[in-house]
């Protein structure tokens, strides 16, 4: 083709270009053929690229820049190498000459994508453009080329290291120009671009910026409060990149973030920003925040911004009543004030923040505005979660007298908080709450009574307590059982508005959980009102409908098999013909839940449906949805790539989205996106789940299972990667069990293959994952796993060492969510006192490392674990001292406890404890001297095991530890530690009957029969009972009477396991038939229907 048909050509497309694109603009979804057949012209770039730079009209410019990133982004590669180097040359020309900020934007965009292509050092140009505008006098410019900078930054900044120090120069400059916001914005956002990637060459650099970043902060408030509340992301960016370059300026910052924050002359979102900024600053650093005396600045600021009252005649947006009952829960300052108390629970020692928040709580609880009372209350709710020890141990009476005064209160704003904060206590102070049940459940009920004059939002909270109240009750919720029931079904029969049925439905499932089987009369009409609600398809029932599986889901594991098995297959089928005709994420994952309930009680029933099942969660596994940003031109756009034929058509890379165009807003993922989310992390669980349940049967699904999960082990959102660890957890353990019922070598091998790829994962993860809860879930997988799959995964050489070092690193406070990989705190005196005193949440996460020591000891011979367990017991026993926290010295003398049984059970075991023995003792022995009963029972636990661990190696320490359990026997007043000192003693003669003196120890032993508190000791106590009777029957003869007694308790008993009820059968029979008067003279002694459990024993075969 000659040149001149080419131009004329060029001509033309140019000319259809820009009509096309206006009518598209008008029309999109009606794009006309002859664009579309436009775009698979070779001469699109060229024809694209003079439309660009050439049209009057700046809409068809944009669009122009805009086709053209779409076009770069997918088919970079197929683009002629001439036509790159001009797109390069036009783009930047385009740029220089483009008046109109919204082109410049689309321009800059352009050039972002094609960075990603064409690393700087290919693009010469793009470097000497930046260079000469970031640096021009003329303002305008500076602005433009930091416009281009950021765009280019955030998209790739990787290939632009060599250039930081230079950057970091003209950062430092930039930051300086308050007469010019615009340019201090794009300027932090680049900043922020770059910050995850400095090294420590560039640490100076940044750390003499933040005074600078501080004051352009400031004066870009005053400016434009949009912009300024995006820029504060990058203090974020700092403390998740490389939080040491700013605590040498945490006091400034936290300053800044305070007085912007109670600015009430301020946009909601920027206080938001920064308060969420403290927050964040808190959980990755409080011991800074404590050591530079910041908590009470922080405190007294925030808590005037958590008791403001709203403007006359609005409401806080939680006591807004509208049709749902929900409220409009947005975020807003005083949330965020509440979020940072919350923070303050879960990463502070409660001591240390209780001395100093409690005066301001308390002076809020006593105020006369019911604004502060509301505050106060507040308060006290959001502390539950993370201090839980420290109120039910210290606190509970009197924080409980104060939230149930509030039930009562005058202003229903102060009821609402009292509701909110029972429930908030109910879910996180128990079992010691529910001990409150009488005076509790009746104000509820009272609450339930008014249910059709009330405001749904205030029944809303008011159900929200009950049920958190209710869930944890167990057995002692029966009296209750027919007015609750009454009220619920009748709600489900007569009430109109839909959000109460789902109240009523949502209720019934806390009923379940703690009633369990006597619910089962009530059932009938329950499953009838749950079928009716999810066998209509209409959209206003969708709510009510992901309730109804909700609860279906906790019937199935509570009711009984017996009830809900024969229903089984119609609730699976009842699940998938909702997913079959509605495309709803919310309803998906509550029939993922669903079916993993029933995986429970009926595996068998989903056999069949394995094949629609894992389809459907793998689907949502792989899918973008919820982390995609729906940026509005690029879907507009795309339609123009229909009928392309790249390799990766339908395939958006999230990160492309994501990254594409920050400016757009792409922080919509509230809503509808975090359903998403939800239905990923539910996805995980219930496969998991149904894979172990289920076995060989999911072995056809367990390889693609494997493969999607283990995709989202990285992940953005902390729940889903938690979700998905359970899940690679899970599926090593169906594959142990699927080996174990049918050991071929192909299914060892699928094992020995899985636990290789799973077990270094989780050790990596403990280490490097910054969020802590991420971190106990892996912990608790790994326990698991080592706890189903025992030696089988410890076959690799390396293992053990690896866990137990990991396991180690935790107790040593050394991992990343930890604060243990640097962070720029150095440790000093007051840190290492702070070592012992630390946020409840921390010691929970060291508790979950430890609980895997006894099941390594448990795994593996006693000698190969040998050297680590001496690596590991100090740190155990430094938790034990008196100068601990009673969690911890409970957890290290447990842990102990457990240690010694594991020993036991191995070959080696006996040598290994008696070399430990004397490090031990003196832990144990003081530890039953502790003012703590849980100490006490843990003690006295080990000292029993250290007797059976040792055998003979230890009986030389048998008088000493007989003389300190006589002394307890006769002062404990603890059920739960006599219990356990019963079954110390029967430990102590079953290991070495000669060297306790029976005649005294056994019948003190008896007369503390039945066992009260501790029951699965009962087996201990009747395996040492029926040994001494083939030993010394006569001892036993004797206290015939005591013993058949204790026997009618436990016979019979659903608590006491069937192997115990087996071994004290036989026993009775025994004496029934060997000492036949003795017996019956026991027998008549007692009640009558002790008496019948009695003659079932005795006459059963």
């Amino acid at each position: 083709m000659s040149t001149t048909t080419k131009m004329e050509l060029n001509r033309t497309l140019c000319a259809i270009l820009a009509e096309e694109i206006i009518a598209f603009h008008n029309q999109p979804k009606d794009a006309t053929a002859q664009l579309k057949q436009a775009f698979k012209d070779p001469a699109i770039i060229p024809a694209l690229c003079a439309v660009m730079s050439g049209s009057q009209n700046p809409q068809i410019r944009q669009s122009a820049a805009v086709m053209l990133r779409m076009r770069v982004k997918k088919h970079w590669k197929k683009i002629i190498p001439n036509d790159r180097e001009s797109l390069k040359a036009v783009v930047l020309q385009a740029f220089m000459q483009e008046t109109e900020h919204t082109v410049q934007h689309s321009l800059s965009q352009l050039c972002a994508v094609m960075v990603k292509h064409e690393t700087p050092d290919r693009w010469p140009a793009l470097l000497e453009f930046l260079n000469q505008s970031t640096k021009s006098s003329n303002p305008h410019e500076r602005q433009v080329g930091l416009l281009l900078l950021n765009k280019v930054m955030e998209s790739n900044p990787e290939p632009f290291k060599p250039h930081y120090c230079q950057l970091l120069q003209l950062f430092s400059t930039v930051l300086q120009d308050h007469n010019n916001p615009t340019a201090l914005y794009y300027c932090i956002l680049a900043l922020t671009a770059i910050t995850a990637y400095t090294g420590s060459e560039e640490m100076n650099q940044m750390r003499s910026i933040i005074p600078s970043l501080i004051a352009a902060l400031k004066n870009l408030i005053k400016a434009d409060q949009g912009q300024a509340s995006e820029a504060m992301e990058v203090f974020n960016e700092l403390m998740e990149s490389e939080v040491s370059i700013i605590v040498p300026h945490v006091s400034e910052i936290v300053l800044f973030c305070l007085e912007v924050g109670s600015d009430t002359t301020l946009s909601d979102s920027l206080r938001v920003k920064a308060l969420s900024c403290i927050a964040f600053l808190i959980k990755l650093k409080s011991k800074t925040v404590l050591k530079q005396k910041l908590l009470n600045p922080i405190l007294q600021t925030i808590f005037p911004v958590l008791t403001a009252a709203p403007p006359p005649g609005e409401h806080d947006p939680e006591d807004v009543e509208d049709d749902s009952g929900d409220g409009t829960d947005n975020d807003n300052p005083k949330h965020c004030a509440a979020q940072i108390i919350d923070t303050m629970a879960l990463h502070m020692p409660p001591e240390k923040l209780f001395q100093q928040l409690m005066p301001f709580a308390k002076t809020c609880l006593a105020s006369e505005n019911p604004y502060d009372r509301k505050g106060g209350l507040m308060c006290l709710a959001v502390l539950a979660e993370g201090c839980a020890d420290h109120i039910r141990t210290k606190l509970l009476s009197s924080v409980l007298q104060t939230v149930y005064q509030s039930l009562s209160d005058s202003n229903q704003v102060v009821r609402s908080a009292g509701l909110f904060a029972l429930g908030q206590f109910s879910e996180h102070l128990q079992p010691e709450v529910s001990k409150y049940c009488a005076e509790l459940m009746p104000l509820l009920l009272g609450y339930l009574s008014s249910l059709n004059q009330a405001k749904v939002g205030h029944v809303t909270k008011a159900f929200y307590a009950l049920e958190n109240f209710m869930e944890n009750l167990g057995a002692d919720i029966e009296p209750y059982l027919p007015t609750l029931m009454e009220t619920m079904l009748s709600a489900l029969n007569n009430t109109e508005n839909l959000k109460i049925k789902e109240l009523a439905v949502s209720a019934i499932g806390a009923i379940a959980n703690a009633a369990k089987e006597l619910l089962v009369p009530y059932f009938p009409p329950v499953i009838e009102s749950l079928k009716g609600f999810l066998t209509t398809t209409t959209e206003e029932m969708r709510s009510l409908q992901t309730q109804s599986l909700d609860t279906l889901s906790v019937l199935a594991r509570t009711i009984g098999k017996d009830v809900l098995s024969p229903l089984a297959a119609e609730c699976v089928q009842l699940g998938l013909n909702l997913t079959d005709t509605i495309d709803d994420p919310d309803l998906r994952r509550c029939t993922y839940g669903l079916y993993s309930a029933l995986s429970t009680v009926n595996p068998d029933c989903l056999t069949p449906h394995l094949p629609a099942i894992t389809t459907v969660m793998l689907l949502a596994l792989k899918s973008n949805e919820g982390i995609t940003a729906h940026i509005e031109e690029d879907k507009t756009f795309v339609l123009l790539d229909d009928d392309d034929d790249d390799d990766n058509e339908g395939q958006k890379d999230a990160n492309e989205f994501l990254e594409d165009e920050p400016d757009s807003d792409i922080h919509d993922f509230a809503g509808v996106e975090n359903a998403y989310i939800d239905e990923k992390e539910d996805a995980c669980d219930a496969l998991g789940e149904i894979a172990f349940n289920t076995g060989a049967a999911f072995q056809p699904f367990l390889e693609s299972s494997f493969q999607q999960v283990y995709e989202l082990r990285d992940f953005p959102h902390e729940d889903v990667r938690r979700a998905a660890f359970g899940a690679l957890g899970q599926f090593c353990r169906a594959q142990h069990q699927v080996w174990k019922e049918n050991p071929t070598e192909a299914n060892h091998q699928a094992l020995l293959k899985l636990l290789d790829v799973v077990l270094p994962c989780f050790v990596e993860t403990v280490r490097t994952e910054h969020e802590r809860q991420v971190v106990m879930g892996v912990l608790e997988t790994m326990n698991n796993v080592i706890k189903s799959c025992k030696g089988e995964a410890f076959k690799s050489p390396l293992r053990l060492k690896e866990i137990s070092h990991v396991i180690r690193d935790v107790l040593k406070k050394k991992t990343v969510c930890q604060d243990g990989a640097g962070g720029g705190d150095e440790a000093d005196d007051e840190d290492q006192q702070c070592f012992l005193i630390q946020a409840e949440y921390d010691a929970m996460l060291q508790e979950f490392a430890g609980e895997g020591i006894p099941l390594l000891a448990s795994s593996v011979p006693a000698d190969n674990f040998a050297p680590f367990l001496n690596d590991l017991l100090p740190l155990l026993m430094s938790k034990a001292k008196s100068t601990c926290t009673v969690a911890d010295r409970s957890f290290s003398v447990g842990t102990i406890g457990e240690i010694l049984q594991s020993l036991m059970s191995v070959s080696g075991g006996q040598g290994v404890a008696g070399r430990l023995s004397n490090r031990l003792l003196p832990v144990l022995v003081a530890g039953v001297r502790d003012s703590d009963p849980e100490v006490r029972n843990n003690s006295v636990f080990g000292l029993g095991c250290l007797a059976q661990a040792t055998g003979p190696i230890g009986v030389s320490d048998y008088p000493m530890m007989l003389s300190v359990f006589s002394n307890m026997l006769t002062k404990e007043t603890d059920l739960r530690v006599i219990d356990n000192l019963c079954a110390a003693l029967c430990r102590m003669i079953m290991s070495n009957v000669d060297a306790v003196p029976l005649e005294q120890v056994v019948p003190a032993l008896v007369a503390r029969l039945p066992l009260k508190e501790d029951l699965e000791e009962n087996k201990t106590v009747f395996n040492c009972l029926a040994m001494l009777y083939t030993k010394t029957p006569a001892l036993v003869v004797q206290l015939m009477k005591p013993i058949v007694a204790a026997s009618s308790h436990v016979l019979g008993n659903k608590n006491v396991d069937e192997e115990t009820q087996n071994t004290l059968a036989m026993l009775i029979k025994q004496f029934a038939l060997q000492h036949s008067a003795d017996f019956q003279k026991a027998v008549t002694s007692l009640p009558g229907e002790q008496q019948a459990k009695l003659s079932v024993a005795v006459s059963s075969s």
